[in-house]
């Protein structure tokens, strides 16, 4: 049902980007800075992020408003044709792969997460300089909104 091969749907899916600190405003340029990612999809934004607990790291917030992060930009990656429902699912069985204690700021950070969910939701990876640029860190911290399936023990 999501594999690798490019879809059409109606339904558009977003990264959005932010910045961790004003420092970006000038090294965003130079193709540096320290970036937050989540995915847009049903007016919903869901990003991953460190814990130490075996729950899951996944986090939905208010498009291009996450907590401690500037929103810098959006960019529409592809289309999905799974209903809201659907999506909420997907998330629910994602969240078993994403628990906050497997977050690896080199290995398995918010920029792998919204590749994964692209890839799966729209059969499109994020842009190549989002994926390999930069230094992406994720935060997940008490002022943030855990996905509802998450138990923060």
């Amino acid at each position: 049902m999501m594999g690798r091969k490019r879809k059409t749907g109606t339904v558009p899916v977003y990264l959005n980007v932010y910045d961790l600190t004003p420092i970006n405003g000038y090294a965003y340029w130079l193709g540096l800075g320290i970036y937050h990612s989540g995915v847009q999809v049903h007016g919903v934004e869901y990003a991953f992020g460190a814990h130490e607990h075996s729950t899951t790291g996944i986090f939905e917030v208010e498009p291009k408003h996450c907590p401690g992060f500037t929103f810098r930009k959006s960019i529409l990656i592809g289309r999905s044709d799974l209903g809201l429902k659907e999506v909420r699912t997907f998330m629910e069985k994602l969240a078993e792969e994403y628990s906050g204690n497997t977050y690896n700021l080199i290995t398995k950070n918010c920029n792998h997460f919204c590749n994964d969910v692209c890839l799966r939701l729209t059969g499109k990876s994020i842009p190549s300089e989002e994926m390999e640029f930069k230094l992406m860190l994720c935060w997940v911290t008490t002022r943030r909104i855990p996905f509802k399936v998450a138990e923060w023990g």
